[in-house]
């Protein structure tokens, strides 16, 4: 992202990565418009706003009016959205239905570019929230004191290839895996859930896998991983989590790993071509 002071619109979403990027919005010297929406985003980020508005999930032709109003000239999304209610037509305007169900494909990827598209028809530019924050890049390699098992390592060749293929078809970009058999994929609830269910099902041993999907919206849509993951994988006794490096974020990366030391869990970041 240009180091000239620009106009930045941030849609905010939940957790605490809208509240990190705004932090980097303002660390550059930036101008910060922020949206929030009720019910969903960390409000904690009006605080870095020069402007802030909450508004109602799915008002979007609201949403870009109000950039526009605000002289924004890049727009960034950061943090969690509820896709199930996003997707409930109660709470669409015109501009979002038509966005949503002229397009056969509702996948993430697909959804989101068409977001994009929007934007940019409007002359803002998407540009990708990690810029602001590039220390919260995946980095490659074991992370904990303990390394994959062999088991483990063949694991993660299987449900990396699958979930490469899944995500291919704009599925999901979790799954869960044990001794070479799949216990949950991830679908509309999150991967958190997904760990949950796939290490109850797949029993002790189980194995994560998280990829960046093959289209993906990078500039909007990076997988993530935290505290949070790996809490849900020592709750289910899931003994390793394998994520893509540098195609995905790592919130609380020391206390992630502390927990998961705790716990004896693995932590691996690989490259795709470390797989093939």
């Amino acid at each position: 992202m240009s180091q000239l002071p620009a106009t930045i619109g941030l849609i905010a979403g939940g957790r605490q990565f809208p509240v990190l990027v705004a932090q980097g919005v303002k660390a550059h010297g930036h101008r910060l418009v922020v949206a929030g929406f009720t019910g969903h985003s960390n409000m904690a980020v009006a605080e870095y706003a020069d402007v802030w508005k909450e508004l109602k999930l799915g008002k979007l032709n609201k949403l870009i009016s109000y950039f526009r109003e605000n002289g924004v000239e890049r727009v960034i999304m950061a943090g969690t959205i509820n896709k199930p209610k996003v997707m409930d037509v109660r709470h669409l305007d015109m501009r979002a239905m038509k966005l949503v169900f002229k397009r056969k494909d509702k996948g993430d990827s697909t959804l989101l570019s068409a977001l994009a598209a929007e934007f940019e028809s409007e002359g803002m530019t998407v540009a990708p929230a990690h810029e602001l924050v590039p220390e919260l890049l995946s980095p490659k390699g074991v992370l904990t004191s303990r390394n994959p098992d062999d088991r483990e390592l063949e694991d993660i060749r299987f449900g990396w290839r699958l979930a490469k293929e899944l995500g291919r078809m704009d599925i999901g970009q979790c799954i869960v895996v044990r001794e070479g058999i799949v216990a949950a994929v991830e679908a509309l609830e999150g991967t958190d859930e997904t760990i949950r269910r796939g290490c109850h099902y797949g029993g002790k041993g189980a194995v994560v896998v998280k990829v960046f999907k093959p289209g993906q919206e990078e500039r909007i849509d990076l997988p993530s991983i935290g505290v949070d993951t790996v809490r849900a994988m020592a709750a289910e006794n899931g003994s390793c989590l394998a994520y893509e490096a540098g195609k995905s974020l790592f919130f609380d990366q020391e206390e992630a790993v502390r927990i998961a030391d705790k716990a004896g869990i693995s932590i691996i970041g690989l490259a795709q071509g470390d797989i093939e």
